[in-house]
């Protein structure tokens, strides 16, 4: 039997576990917050009965994949995982300290994997004794929808381990790109100067978000423009990205707008605010 454990219940954390548990795997769904952890249930469980609506999953398989899936306050719960996905925020700190405990806890076979959408693969498998067996697999949001995973190798990964996760991310259903650790990896150094762009183009009044979007809708094909998409990802994460893009490669042209710090710093953050670049208070 696969078993896995998925540290964080938020947006990421409960759609990876979601997955996990749609194709078979046992889970152990960790957060420190057990009011985070019911609502990360609530989530999987509508977003089955969306599936079951569209005939992507059968009604009768959500009891089943609803019983694959425990939860634990402590990481010490992923003890006996053969993998292990870290999906917290974006925050180095955190993220090595969950990495030295998930060390601590799990089997010296087990892979530990990070969701992280932008800090170093390199730097996370440093705090641990099995650099070889910590990798990158940043899935898409939404997770049971979006097909792709980035999986990154960091400077120790080993092949081993970089096979082992490419072949269980096809066994998701999902397309697994391999990519090397550098600051944003592919996925978000491509997509945050576009954002940043959109943001400045705002700020210096060069036309509305709503204009922006269209633009990049009708013109360029996109599905959806970039602020409706940042305030999608939240445009605290955008702004956090953008800085260890800045960080990490020393260049100005990934310099965060101004305009994008001064709405996080009002907690104007997007969707999960009720207001970023667009209003979704009505």
């Amino acid at each position: 039997m696969t078993t896995a454990a998925v540290i964080g219940a938020g947006t990421m954390g409960n759609g990876i576990a979601h997955v996990l548990a749609q194709h078979g795997w046992d889970v152990t769904l960790v957060d420190s917050n057990p009011a985070q952890l019911e609502k990360a249930l609530a989530t999987i469980k509508a977003n089955l009965e969306r599936q079951v609506k569209k005939g992507t999953v059968a009604a009768e398989a959500v009891p089943a994949i609803l019983g694959r899936i425990r939860t634990a306050g402590d990481v010490a719960a992923a003890a006996g995982a053969r993998l292990a996905i870290e999906a917290v925020s974006e925050h180095p700190a955190t993220k090595f300290a969950i990495f030295e405990a998930l060390d601590r806890a799990c089997d010296p076979g087990a892979i530990l994997a990070t969701n992280t959408s932008s800090i170093s693969i390199t730097e996370i498998a440093a705090r641990t004794t099995r650099p070889g067996q910590v990798i990158g697999m940043h899935f898409m949001n939404p997770v049971p929808v979006m097909e792709l995973v980035e999986v990154i190798r960091g400077h120790a990964t080993s092949d081993a381990t970089t096979h082992e996760v490419m072949e269980l991310s096809r066994q998701l259903g999902k397309t697994p790109v391999e990519v090397n650790d550098y600051p944003g990896f592919v996925s978000n150094r491509v997509l945050m100067p576009m954002i940043n762009e959109a943001a400045y183009c705002v700020m210096e009044g060069v036309a509305t978000p709503e204009a922006i979007d269209t633009v990049m809708k009708l013109g360029m094909s996109h599905p959806m423009g970039p602020l409706t998409l940042a305030d999608f990802i939240g445009l605290d994460v955008c702004l956090a990205i953008l800085e260890v893009l800045h960080r990490g490669l020393g260049d100005d042209k990934y310099r965060p707008c101004p305009l994008l710090r001064r709405m996080v710093a009002a907690g104007q953050l997007g969707r999960k605010s009720g207001r970023g670049f667009h209003d979704y208070r009505r």
